[in-house]
Order: structure tokens, then sequence, then C-alpha cells
């Protein structure tokens, strides 16, 4: 867990020795030589894909580069090279995104390989302990399930079947997540959160197109959709999970106005009513955030283990 302090107001409140905030800004002193230095390699690296990439605009371009960056970020990685942890990072990000992106261009949207395409995304992921690879390996494989295409009338071509597998998935990375050192919990939750936004995206679809596959109608889909964001509202806050809580109400109320509207049409009142009832719902979600961050612990509840500050210091 990272925390944020303030150390010279620790000091001045008498939380703190000033021994204790000298030890704590010696810690933040000794990486910032090595930040530098990854944030620059990080920057070449980026622009040499970039120029390359320019000067040879090809699918093959894309993937030589790709498993160039890919394989030296891993070889970083993996021999255990702390000081170059972000610029191995950096490496497997690009090198993960450039080499998926031509072996998609050159797969011209054949099913296996996308789905190959989006579990080598997340292994890569892991790897690079990247969100962003975390959140694209759950988009492609959104992607791949669902036939997403255009907006031709339908993002999804099978949207009851896309709802289900993000279902599962949000469902098994959250209690994957549970079980994981803090790192990987991050990933696992940022993929199970891109899982929720997508899965909510399918009700929407189907909410309005329905699902020709099964012949579900587009009333199927509302019905459910209402269901579920109750029975997750509901969950998230006796589970204090304020993101899920905000997702939640948020997808209610573009439900709620796709019913109201598709009812009342846009006339002026219906807008009126609508825009006060939105109002409304932007109080609740304040209120709710709120009194969330009021139950939160203050900076003076944290504790600096003795290990950090030495014996007898405590924030």
């Amino acid at each position: 867990m990272k925390v944020t302090l303030d150390l010279d107001d620790l000091v001045r409140r008498g939380d703190l020795t000033q021994a204790e905030a000298d030890r704590l800004k010696g810690f933040a002193k000794a990486d910032t030589g090595a930040l530098g230095t990854n944030i620059l390699l990080s920057f070449g690296a980026a622009a040499i894909v970039i120029g390359l990439g320019a000067l040879f605009p090809t699918a093959e371009t894309a993937i030589g580069l790709g498993g160039l960056l890919l394989a030296l970020g891993l070889v970083l990685r993996f021999n255990g090279i702390e000081r170059w942890t972000l610029f191995g990072q950096v490496c497997v990000t690009i090198g993960a995104l450039a080499l998926s992106g031509g072996i998609s261009i050159l797969a011209e949207g054949s099913v296996p390989i996308n789905l190959a395409i989006g579990g080598g995304l997340a292994v890569a992921a892991v790897a690079a302990r990247s969100g962003l690879l975390a959140a694209l390996s759950v988009i492609m494989l959104t992607a791949t399930v669902g036939g997403a295409t255009a907006y031709n009338g339908s993002f999804f071509w099978q949207p009851a079947l896309t709802i289900g597998i993000l279902a599962a998935l949000t469902l098994g990375l959250y209690l994957l997540s549970l079980r994981l050192s803090a790192d990987y919990e991050r990933l696992a939750i940022i993929a199970a959160r891109v899982a929720i936004l997508m899965l909510n995206f399918g009700f929407l679809i189907g909410s309005l197109f329905g699902d020709d596959a099964l012949k579900l109608p587009p009333l199927a889909f509302s019905v459910a959709w209402a269901l579920v964001l109750i029975v997750t509202g509901l969950w998230a806050i006796r589970a204090n999970r304020r993101w899920v809580v905000n997702a939640a109400a948020v997808f209610g109320a573009i439900h709620f106005f796709i019913q109201w509207f598709a009812t009342l049409g846009p006339s002026p009142l219906s807008i009126v009513g609508g825009g006060l009832l939105l109002v409304g719902f932007g109080f609740a979600i304040r209120w709710f955030n709120r009194s969330q961050h009021a139950k939160a612990p203050s900076e003076s509840d944290v504790t600096i283990p003795d290990s950090i500050v030495g014996p007898g210091g405590a924030a």
C-alpha cells in the first residue's frame, strides 16, 4: 500500500520527529535519480518506435519492434534489476501493444487469433504490472466474443452471450483479487471494473435492439438490467465498494433516461423533468461519496512500521 504523508506537517504537529522525517525523506531521494533515468529511457524508446513506425508503416514493422521491446522488457523484469523496473514495464507495455496490433491487422478478424491476443495482453499485463494492458485484454475479449463492429444498429452481435461471459469474468476477477498481493490485486480490480463497464454497455445495446441470435426482445434486457443494477448496488453498499456503487448509479441513471424518453418522448416537459431527476441523482451520489469519505481513516490514523522509522517512532 502506498501512503502519501506531509512530513513537514507531521513534524510541526509533533506526530513525527525530525530524525524520523529525515529518514523517510532518504528513501525518496534514493529513488529520484533512477526514476529520472527510467523516464528518459522510456520516452526515448517510445520516440524510436513512433519514428520507425512512421518510416516503415507496415504490420510487420509493428510486430518486429513490438517483439524486440517486449523481449527487452521481460529480460529487465525477470532479471531482478530493480533500478530498471519502470523502464522494463514501459518496454513490455509498448511492445505488447505494437505486437498485438500488428498481429491483429494480419489476422483480419480471426476469432482464435484475437482470443490469443487477448490472452497475451493479459499475460503481458501481469509481467509489466500494467493496468492499461489489463484493461485492453478485457476489451479485446469483449470485442472478439461479442463480435463488435462499428455502431450500425448493434455494437454487439450477441449481447446475451457477451453479458454472460463478462458477468462470469467479473465475478472470477473479484474473487481472485481477494487472494492476490497488492500489485496483482490492483490489476485484477482494474480488469474487473472494465468488465463491469463493458457488461453494462452490453445491457444498453440489448435494451435497445434485443438479441437476434437468441430471439430475446429489448424488454427482457431492460428488466434484467434494472434487476442487476439494483442487486449490484445494494451489495456494493454493504461491501463498501464505492466505485461499484457509483457505476451502478450512473448506469442506472442512463437506463432510467432511456426508458423515460422512450415512453414520454423528447418533449420540453420530459426534458425538464429528466434534468431535475439527473440533478437529484448527482446529489445522491455526492452525498454517498462524502459519507464514505468521512468514514475513511485520517492521515493521523496511519501507523508507520518500526522497521522504517526505527524503534519508538510513530506517525
